[in-house]
């Protein structure tokens, strides 16, 4: 009698927890509505089927509690009830598994004119890059990167000149228009998350993982890195800035680009060079001094 008032009073106690309590999703800022409808869906089902067994486990419990002169009766098979619970569990798991299908369709088809970034992980910071004029984003691999590289970018590649690279861990994305974020690890495993997005994909390495959104609120918004990477884990955060068209175009038109920053280094080590040269004595006073 005291477990079957115990179970009823756990059901009591989740439904009001749920009902009342102040941790729930953030405010949407993307178009992956569907997403969040998978996820109450998910959450409905969940919740009849604990309600359900747990109050018809409190009831049995007290119903055929013992008494004296009551006397159990043995059923080793049932197969009405069998079918039953079959088919009841074949509903709810459907249930749950067709919003998730459909709104993962959707997560993969990326539109036509969706616009193309790049984001790179790596322990513990993120990276980001824009295709330039062209609308091209260049190659890149893990073997051209270096102090000079650090995104990897092949200086061969004539359509990654004007790529234009972001190294302060902050993301502008144009308000109301699709962007296929493209994403690539150069070190472990991690995932970029972004919640009120209700986006977020794995960077696996040596893979070119992807996921698509249209941001529908301006705001900044934070990055997190939602899988398990190393000591700095909980630091690797990020900030996406969602602006109107002008705003980001003019911030973009800021940036520098890979072109832009192999022409700065090449001028950097001229400028060594020379300075170098200058302040190296003569070749004969070197002579003489060697002599002396």
């Amino acid at each position: 009698m005291h477990i079957a008032l115990a179970i009823a009073l756990l059901v009591l106690a989740s439904i009001l927890f749920h009902a009342l309590s102040p941790w729930w999703q953030t405010p949407i800022a993307s178009n992956w509505g569907s997403i969040d409808t998978a996820l109450h869906v998910t959450l409905l089902i969940c919740a009849l089927a604990f309600v359900g067994l747990n109050l018809f486990l409190a009831y049995t419990l007290w119903k055929y509690r013992h008494r004296p002169g009551n006397r159990a009766h043995y059923e080793p098979e049932n197969a009405r009830l069998e079918k039953r619970l079959t088919f009841w569990t074949a509903i709810g798991i459907a249930g749950m598994l067709a919003p998730g299908l459909i709104a993962w369709h959707e997560y993969v088809t990326v539109p036509a004119d969706a616009a193309v970034i790049e984001a790179t992980g790596q322990q513990w910071q993120w990276g980001f890059r824009y295709p330039g004029r062209d609308g091209v984003l260049g190659t890149a691999a893990v073997e051209h990167v270096d102090a000079d590289n650090p995104f990897g970018m092949n200086p061969r590649d004539p359509y990654g000149r004007d790529d234009v690279l972001v190294e302060t861990n902050e993301l502008h994305l144009p308000l109301g228009k699709p962007v296929k974020v493209v994403l690539r690890s150069k070190d472990v495993l991690h995932d970029f998350y972004v919640p009120h997005f209700r986006a977020k994909m794995d960077l696996v390495p040596g893979i070119v993982t992807y996921f698509w959104m249209t941001p529908t609120k301006s705001g900044s918004y934070e990055i997190l890195c939602a899988e398990l990477c190393g000591v700095g884990h909980h630091q690797m955060r990020g900030n996406v800035i969602v602006e109107d068209q002008r705003a980001y175009e003019t911030w973009l038109g800021e940036q520098m680009t890979f072109g832009q920053m192999l022409a700065e280094r090449e001028q950097q080590r001229g400028a060594g060079g020379t300075q170098l040269a200058r302040a190296a004595p003569p070749a004969g006073a070197a002579a003489k001094a060697g002599g002396r």
